[in-house]
């Protein structure tokens, strides 16, 4: 059973940046996709970025394009997400996931999509001001 717990949300105002942290416990071995994913009031939560902790190959939705960073920590079990040039419009409650990759013809890749991942965090909020 994968755990995985949040931190670094807050408070911040239009264009200033945030580092968030998820720290991942429970592996038995195997490489899993890690992903960040974002929900805000009303809305459905959406994928923001992934990364597959095998190579560390990264995949970005839309909404985490050009502003956001995935990353992991040097021994693979902590997962970060650089965010810079903050939008009010980013405001929501951010949830680390992880979840099995995709294999084709030897291939393996990760998605962006909320139903592919099994493992969820609690969620640490992040709020941006105008």
């Amino acid at each position: 059973q994968v755990h995985l717990v949040e931190s670094g949300g807050g408070s911040v105002q239009a264009g200033g940046s945030l580092r968030l942290s998820c720290a991942a416990s429970g592996y038995s071995g195997r490489s899993y996709c890690m992903g960040w994913f974002r929900q805000a009031p009303g809305k459905e939560r959406e994928g923001v970025a992934t990364i597959y902790q095998g190579n560390s190959d990264t995949y970005y939705a839309d909404s985490g394009k050009g502003r956001f960073t995935i990353s992991l920590g040097n021994a693979g079990n902590t997962l970060y997400l650089q965010m810079s040039s903050l939008k009010p419009e980013d405001t929501a409650m951010y949830y680390c996931a992880a979840g099995s990759p995709y294999y084709s013809d030897y291939v393996v890749s990760c998605t962006t999509a909320s139903s592919d991942f099994d493992y969820w965090g609690q969620g640490t909020q992040v709020t941006v001001s105008s």
